[in-house]
C-alpha cells in the first residue's frame, strides 16, 4: 500500500448552523491510504469478530393489522440493558438470515457486517440492528407483490401496504423488542432502498432519519426498463432467480432457471425475440415477466407503482444515496431526491452521488476502480466516515440534531478531476445551459450548424438486427458491472455507430446535470431505439495504470461517462405509443441522467449514436408492432436509419455547463 493525502480540493461535509452551504471543512487525515483488496478483508473479518463479541441475535415473528407475521431477525449490543441504542431497519426481499438462534447461529455473522452497509463506524458506534423478511418472503407469512401500490389515505383498518408493515414493524419493536432510546432509522439499498422510500411514508413520529439507498422507484426508468426499452441481458438473469412464486415459508433461495454458457451476445442471439423467454427459460412461473409482456406501455399498472407522488408530508430526515456508473437504478435515486425535494419544503433532505457502480458505497471493496477507471483513494470509506455516520448518529442518537446533521444539501463526486464537491441544491444554481450540436464532418460543438445543401445535411447507417452493436467487448452472460465506464473505441468503429467530437480542449469543460436530447431521424422502418453515449477520449499520450486489465492502453481511451437509449414508439408518451412514417424526418427527445464530471484541457468531449446496444437492451424489431414482447422473427427487419443536422433540423444536447 502506498500513503496518498486527499488533494486539496476535497470539501469536508460538516457545516456549523447558519453557516454558507459550502464551506470547507478539513480534509481526510494525512494517513489516508488506498485500500488494498486484502487489508478490506482483514477490516471485514476483524469487524465480524468485534459483531460476534458485542451484539446478541434475537427473532421476532411480528404480527401486521391483517394478522400476517413478519419475521425480523435483531441484533442488539449486549449492553442494551444498561445503554440505550436507537434501532436501524432494514426491509429486504432478499432475506434476513441467517436464521435460528442455535450454536450455529452466529455462522452468518457476517451477514451483518454486509447488511450495515460494511460501515465499521456505524457497527462499532452502537445501534439495534433489525433486518425484516418483507411480506411473502422467505420466513415471513403473506402473499408477495413487487412494489406494491400504496393504498390511498382511506384505506381500512385491514388494508395493507409497505408503509403500513413499516409502521407496525416500528410500532411493535419500540414496546416489545429490544430496550431502545425510543428513535427509528430506516435504511437499505436497491429494493431494500424501495422499502426505505415507502417506509417514509408509514410517518411514524419515531421515525427520525431514512436513508433510501440507489431505491428502486419506477420501474418503467428502472432496473429492466429505460424509456421502455428493456434491459434484456440484466432483467433476465435477475428474474431467473428472484422472480419465481415461493410455495411456503422457506429460509432458502429459489433454484435458479439457468442461462447456459458464457457468452451473452451469442446466447441472446440465438434465443431471438422476448416471446420466446417465456417459451424457453421463465415457462410462466416468473410473474413479473408475465406482467411485463401483458403491460409493454405505461399504464395503471406502472404508474401505481410509482411512489413519488406520495413523498410529501414527510417528518424524517433523508439522504438518499446513489452512483454515477449504477446501472441499475440511476433514475430511481435522483428523481427520489427530486420529489422529497419539490414536495417536502424544509425538510433536511439530502443528495449523495458518488462514482459507485450499484450498491458500490456498501461494499468492502473500496471503491477506487470502475473498471479500467481509477477514482483516486477510497471514496468508499469517506463517504461511510463523513457522510453516513454522522447522518445516522446526529439523528438517532445526539440529543438534538448537531452541527453534524447539517450536511450540504448535496455532496457529488467530480469524474475527470476526482474530488467530491458540494452544492446548496441540485443540480447546481451556478450551473447554466448550452447546447452542443451534432456538425456534418463527424463534429459536436456549441455552435449552430449551418444550412445544408439538399441531399445533404446528415448521417446515415444501416440498422442490421442480424449483426446488432454489442455494448461491451467483455464476455459475459449477463450485464457487466463496470460496462459504464466501457472503452468505446470498439463501437465507434463499427460503421453503425455515428461518432462526433469536439476539439481537443483547451478549457476544462464541467457538466454537472441532466443532458436532455433532441435527435432529428428519420427511418425507413416504423419504430427504433435510439442510443446516445457521451464519452471523454483521453489523449493519446496518457500513461497506462497498472491496475486496469492486463491489456488495456489508456492512451486514446474513450470513457463513457453517460449514456441512455430511448424507444422511439415513445417519443410522444409513454402511455400512448406512435409508429414512424417511413422516410419522415421526426424529433426524438429524452433524457439522460445526470452525470458530475469535467472533461479536461488535452481531451474530447465525444457522442455516439447508434439504434441497437445488444443484449444489454432488446432489439426493436424496427417494424412497429403493438407489443414488443410478443413480436415474432419475422417481424423483425433492417432499417436505414438518419440523423440530421442542419440548420432546418439540429440535432441537439442540452447540457448544464459549471
Amino acid at each position: 500500500m502506498r500513503k496518498t493525502i486527499y488533494c486539496s480540493a476535497v470539501l469536508a461535509l460538516l457545516t456549523l448552523a447558519g453557516a454558507p452551504a459550502r464551506a470547507q471543512t478539513p480534509a481526510l487525515p494525512p494517513d489516508t491510504v488506498y485500500v488494498s483488496e486484502a487489508a478490506a478483508q482483514a477490516r471485514f473479518l476483524a469487524d465480524t469478530l468485534y459483531a460476534r463479541a458485542h451484539y446478541s441475535k434475537r427473532e421476532y415473528r411480528i404480527p401486521m393489522r391483517d394478522g400476517v407475521k413478519l419475521h425480523t431477525v435483531v441484533y442488539v449490543p449486549k449492553d442494551a440493558d444498561r445503554v440505550r441504542y436507537p434501532i436501524l431497519l432494514n426491509r429486504t426481499p432478499y432475506s434476513a438470515g441467517p436464521y435460528g438462534l442455535g450454536p450455529y447461529a452466529w455462522r452468518g455473522v457476517s451477514s451483518l457486517v454486509h447488511s450495515v452497509s460494511q460501515n465499521t463506524f456505524m457497527l462499532h458506534e452502537g445501534y439495534i440492528f433489525a433486518f425484516q423478511d418483507v411480506r411473502g418472503t422467505f420466513m415471513s407469512e403473506g402473499v408477495f407483490e413487487d412494489v406494491r401500490p400504496e393504498k390511498d389515505q382511506h384505506r381500512g383498518k385491514q388494508d395493507i401496504d409497505e408503509s403500513t408493515d413499516t409502521f407496525d414493524t416500528i410500532e411493535y419493536l419500540l414496546k416489545k423488542g429490544p430496550k431502545n432510546n425510543g428513535r427509528v432509522g430506516q435504511w437499505g439499498i436497491s429494493y431494500p432502498g424501495f422499502y426505505t422510500t415507502v417506509g417514509l411514508l408509514s410517518r411514524h413520529p419515531a421515525l427520525k432519519a431514512a436513508s433510501p439507498q440507489a431505491p428502486v422507484t419506477d420501474w418503467f426508468w428502472d432496473d429492466d426498463h429505460h424509456n421502455g426499452a428493456y434491459f434484456l441481458a440484466a432483467g433476465v438473469d435477475f428474474w431467473t432467480h428472484f422472480g419465481q412464486p415461493r410455495p411456503q415459508l422457506t429460509a432458502k433461495w429459489n433454484e435458479e432457471l439457468k442461462v447456459p454458457g458464457n457468452d451473452g451476445y451469442a446466447f441472446y442471439q440465438r434465443l431471438g425475440p422476448l416471446k420466446n423467454v417465456n417459451a424457453q427459460l421463465f415457462h410462466g412461473q416468473v410473474k413479473h415477466w408475465n406482467d411485463l409482456v401483458a403491460h409493454p406501455n405505461y399504464d395503471a399498472f406502472w404508474q401505481a407503482r410509482n411512489p413519488r407522488p406520495y413523498l410529501h408530508d414527510l417528518k424524517a430526515a433523508v439522504l438518499t444515496v446513489g452512483g454515477f456508473n449504477d446501472a441499475e437504478d440511476l433514475f430511481g435515486t435522483l428523481h427520489t431526491y427530486q420529489a422529497i425535494e419539490q414536495q417536502n419544503p424544509g425538510l433536511p433532505n439530502r443528495l449523495v452521488m458518488g462514482p459507485w457502480v450499484h450498491g458500490g458505497w456498501g461494499s468492502s471493496r473500496t471503491g477506487e476502480m470502475v473498471g479500467n477507471v481509477a477514482y483516486g483513494p477510497s471514496p468508499t470509506r469517506w463517504y461511510q466516515q463523513y457522510v453516513e455516520a454522522p447522518f445516522f448518529k446526529a439523528y438517532l442518537k445526539d440529543a438534538k440534531p448537531t452541527a453534524a446533521a447539517q450536511l450540504p444539501e448535496a455532496i457529488v463526486f467530480e469524474g475527470g478531476t476526482n474530488q467530491w464537491r458540494t452544492f446548496d441544491a441540485w443540480p447546481p444554481k451556478a450551473a447554466q445551459e448550452r447546447t452542443l450540436y451534432f456538425q456534418p464532418g463527424g463534429k459536436i460543438g456549441f455552435e449552430k450548424p449551418g444550412a445544408a445543401p439538399a441531399g445533404t445535411g446528415f448521417d446515415q447507417f444501416l440498422s442490421d438486427l442480424a449483426h446488432p452493436v454489442p455494448y461491451t467487448e467483455a464476455t459475459a452472460p449477463a450485464m457487466t458491472r463496470p460496462y459504464m465506464t466501457d472503452d468505446q473505441r470498439f463501437a465507434s468503429r463499427r460503421p453503425d455507430v455515428l461518432t462526433y467530437q469536439t476539439d481537443v480542449l483547451t478549457q476544462p469543460l464541467t457538466l454537472a446535470g441532466p443532458i436532455q436530447a433532441l435527435l432529428q431521424v428519420a427511418t425507413t422502418g416504423t419504430d427504433a431505439d435510439w442510443v446516445v453515449k457521451v464519452i471523454d477520449v483521453y489523449p493519446d499520450n496518457t500513461p497506462d495504470d497498472p491496475r486496469t486489465a492486463p491489456g488495456v492502453h489508456l492512451g486514446g481511451y474513450q470513457q463513457m461517462v453517460r449514456s441512455e437509449v430511448m424507444r422511439g414508439r415513445f417519443r410522444e408518451s409513454f402511455s400512448q405509443p406512435k409508429p414512424f412514417v417511413a422516410g419522415q424526418v421526426t424529433p426524438v427527445p429524452f433524457t439522460l441522467q445526470d452525470l458530475m464530471h469535467t472533461f479536461r484541457p488535452g481531451h474530447r468531449l465525444m457522442v455516439q449514436v447508434q439504434s441497437t446496444w445488444f443484449p444489454l437492451v432488446d432489439r426493436n424489431p424496427q417494424q412497429y408492432v403493438d407489443n414488443i414482447f410478443e413480436a415474432n422473427e419475422s417481424d423483425f427487419q433492417a432499417a436505414t436509419h438518419r440523423l440530421y443536422h442542419s440548420l432546418d433540423h439540429a440535432s441537439q444536447l442540452t447540457v448544464k455547463v459549471l
